[in-house]
């Protein structure tokens, strides 16, 4: 005898024990436990903290509620201007009814994986190239309502989905920058051509300023001679029509005639 038991009961004592604590289950605060007694679904899952087990009759499936990103992983796609890309994506989604994502689907996990793939394929083979690289955000809420729709049955909230990287052809790389290239000269050409305009409008007015006066095209031309001679170690050969200094000889005339 030992500790005033048999053995054959200290034995069983302790098969008892290790039996029972078999049956505790300990739930973190972020899972669940959908559990199944004789095959037949229990009410409401269980969780957080310490879950009763009554094992081999019961069998708990652990769900975790925590926020769940899935890489989708580089999917070939044919874009609607047939432009041959390689897209990946993540998904981030949670389970908001562990009952559903047990009962409604085998693997919840491998159900949303297969279906953002196909989603992917099928939404982004829609639009033009143009589309897929300026209009990420549109793509991404459209895939994200697809995606909760279709995983809803399942007890599934997908949050958001984020198109991480568009994979190019080296030729449609070379094309694009080619692209921007010329998108680029042609907004330099529109601006110069602007500036162009609105100096001529200037000159144009200017010039009306300078013809209300008969000397005024000659006194700015002698100006400009003046801002040429401020250069050093110049030599300047500065046509002087005669146009030029006739305004000044008439004046001089007619000054001598004046006073005979």
């Amino acid at each position: 005898m030992t500790f005033g038991l048999p053995l054959g009961a200290l034995v069983a004592i302790a098969f008892a024990v290790i039996f029972i604590l078999n049956w505790i289950k300990i739930l973190n605060e972020y899972e669940r436990g959908v559990i199944f007694r004789f095959g037949k679904l229990l009410p409401r899952p269980r969780g957080p903290g310490l879950v009763l087990v009554f094992a081999p009759i019961d069998r708990m499936v652990r769900i975790s509620l925590r926020l769940i990103a899935f890489d989708v992983p580089p999917q070939d796609i044919i874009t609607r201007d047939n432009v041959s890309v390689k897209v990946n994506a993540v998904v981030f989604f949670r389970v908001v009814d562990p009952t559903k994502a047990v009962i409604e689907v085998e693997d919840f996990l491998y159900a949303t994986s297969q279906l953002a793939q196909t989603t992917l394929r099928s939404v982004l083979g829609q639009v033009d190239l143009d589309d897929l690289l300026s209009q990420r955000d549109q793509l991404n809420v459209q895939l994200q309502g697809i995606l909760d729709k279709s995983t809803d049955p399942w007890g599934i909230k997908v949050a958001s989905v984020e198109v991480k990287h568009v994979d190019l052809p080296g030729e449609m790389t070379r094309a694009l920058a080619r692209q921007a290239e010329a998108e680029r000269e042609k907004r330099a050409k529109v601006i110069h051509a602007e500036g162009e305009f609105q100096a001529s409008a200037q000159l144009a007015r200017a010039a009306e300023v300078v013809g209300t006066h008969p000397l005024g095209a000659q006194l700015r031309y002698l100006q400009t001679l003046t801002e040429i001679a401020t250069e050093k170690n110049s030599t300047i050969i500065f046509p002087l029509p005669l146009d030029l200094v006739k305004p000044f000889l008439e004046l001089h005339a007619g000054s001598d005639s004046s006073k005979d």
